[in-house]
């Protein structure tokens, strides 16, 4: 099954890479603190979608894989191109890419698939993960209100179209009748 699925974790891994880059920030104008709340920020933003499309390749969930990443490729392109639209400065004043948060986007777009594939209690954690990115964006100046809140819509909007709840092969609903007898059952597979 993962063998299948290796062109598209390639086509997933090299689209994140290639326009990370391309947005990174410009330090050109103002040298920026990285802080220790920065720095985990930054760590999860890669961790929490690798995470997120490792784990439907681990369970063999060959749909949600395909669905996460259109789900994740639609985020990041409407994130940087309101980015490169909107222009709108930095509170640290190091650029003008401020809106939307793209941290925000990527990592609510993790949470909500998981929230949306799997159910509420799996993506807890998730939420946890993006709301702490979020706040990191914050605090270090990267980003105001507004822009974590645009790009937390953003992140969970782009699910609505491509997410659906994960059907569980293992669990099954069966019905029988005849003329005088009627049957429900319910079959469990380990």
């Amino acid at each position: 099954m993962i063998n299948k699925l290796n062109p598209l974790l390639s086509v997933f891994i090299f689209v994140y890479i290639l326009t990370t880059p391309l947005f990174a920030q410009d330090t050109s104008v103002t040298k920026p603190k990285i802080g220790t709340t920065q720095k985990i920020g930054d760590i999860l933003l890669f961790t929490l979608p690798v995470a997120t499309f490792s784990t439907t390749l681990i369970i063999g969930d060959k749909q949600g894989s395909w669905q996460f990443t259109k789900g994740f490729l639609l985020t990041s392109a409407v994130t940087y191109s309101l980015k490169l639209g909107v222009n709108k400065q930095r509170p640290d004043m190091s650029n003008d890419n401020s809106f939307p948060s793209g941290h925000t986007s990527t990592t609510f777009q993790s949470a909500g698939f998981i929230h949306k594939r799997y159910g509420f209690k799996y993506s807890i954690p998730a939420y946890a993960i993006a709301g702490f990115t979020a706040a990191s964006r914050i605090d270090s100046k990267k980003h105001d209100i507004l822009d974590v809140l645009a790009g937390a819509a953003i992140g969970l909007g782009s699910n609505l179209l491509f997410t659906t709840e994960y059907q569980q092969k293992h669990m099954e609903l069966t019905f029988y009748s005849n003329r005088k007898e009627f049957l429900i059952g319910f079959n469990y597979n380990f």
